[in-house]
């Protein structure tokens, strides 16, 4: 069985306007007593649980790359990961320099993933994001320079006043990078942060954000990016093997406060407390199971889909006739396909996926 290991840093520059993760803005490194509480936290649960070496390490956040490649290289190596690990860095481009870049690639990390969101600084700057077009594409092309082969490219859609253009020229600056991994979601306008208690004008309406998701599923298959789950996009042999470990329904240890863990089919969270964090007082917590309605919600957002057979000799379970005259409806109405044992959504489908989820996990 795999083991992905997620290591969260909690740390940014600032809070963008539109994000609820656990993070704190105002910080322009990380303190090494963080580093010692993610070690400190990785012995111990690596004794509770009996882990073995990581197949995949991410980090993610906040913002990563604000940890010094040196605390970096520290981790890579207290981790120790297999050989072969695919071990991932989310970057921000106002944090890093050629000179990081390649001291990051040294120190092990073989995957990089970089927050453009988009090429229009007027988008960004509405955003609260702290950097330019320019140094989006300065920091992917620095990377390349590294020896980042591996090398992925965020884009958020529907922002407010958001047109096809300004997709097509954000997808121009990261594939003309050499990326070959991309990630696009839809903004999503959450409770509690600066965009949901005043959000912008000019913000799409339902209809029109889905219509901008069917637009940029069908130009990033044109551009050689095929689409391998609701919001990711690779060209062959280039998924990102740490997220599939989720989706799969595998084990998984996040280390750092609110990081989440699946072992075993137990899941397990840190409070979002750093403080308590550091000083050793934020321990794994037991919330639950991964049931056969994770296992389903998460099989339904990859494009390999849902193996009707698989389900059943995991999970004992076999949909009912009414199940699965409403699968049949999804496959006329162009929402899904059903091949032999296998169910899956179309990009169509995958919009209203949680609708879909409601009829199959009723019963």
């Amino acid at each position: 069985m795999s083991l992905g290991l997620y290591v969260h840093i909690p740390y940014c520059l600032s809070k963008c306007r539109y994000c609820d993760f656990y993070s704190l803005g105002g910080s322009r490194q990380v303190p090494d007593a963080y580093i010692d509480a993610l070690l400190s936290e990785w012995h111990r649960a690596k004794d509770t649980f009996h882990l073995s070496q990581p197949d995949t390490l991410y980090f993610g956040g906040g913002t990563p790359s604000l940890m010094t490649p040196a605390q970096t290289d520290r981790l890579i190596d207290a981790f120790s990961p297999l050989s072969g690990a695919e071990i991932t860095l989310e970057a921000n481009p106002e944090t890093v320099t050629p000179e990081s870049l390649r001291a990051f690639r040294t120190a092990g990390v073989n995957r990089l993933s970089i927050g453009v969101q988009t090429a229009r600084d007027d988008s960004l700057k509405r955003l609260g994001r702290p950097h330019t077009a320019q140094q989006a594409r300065a920091a992917l092309e620095a990377a390349r320079a590294a020896g980042f082969e591996n090398l992925s490219g965020d884009i958020m859609m529907a922002l407010p006043n958001y047109s096809r253009d300004e997709f097509d020229e954000t997808l121009k600056l990261i594939a003309e990078s050499g990326a070959v991994h991309i990630s696009a979601y839809l903004l999503k306008v959450e409770a509690g942060t600066p965009f949901g208690l005043h959000p912008p004008s000019g913000l799409p309406t339902e209809d029109e954000a889905a219509a901008f998701y069917l637009y940029a599923v069908d130009q990033l298959e044109k551009a050689g990016f095929a689409q391998y789950e609701i919001s990711n996009f690779a060209r062959p042999g280039y998924e990102g093997r740490h997220n599939l470990i989720y989706w799969n329904c595998e084990d998984y240890l996040g280390l750092g406060p609110a990081a989440h863990s699946c072992i075993q089919n137990r899941r397990f969270y840190y409070a979002n407390r750093l403080s308590d964090f550091m000083h050793g007082q934020c321990t794994l917590k037991e919330e639950g199971v991964c049931d056969v309605s994770d296992y389903i919600m998460l099989q339904l957002r990859l494009r390999s889909g849902l193996n009707l057979k698989k389900l059943k000799e995991l999970y004992g379970v076999v949909f009912s006739p009414r199940q699965m005259k409403f699968i049949e409806q999804c496959v006329r109405a162009g929402y899904a396909a059903l091949q032999g044992d296998v169910l899956t959504l179309t990009p169509a489908g995958l919009i209203i996926q949680n609708s879909i989820l409601c009829e199959l996990l009723e019963e």
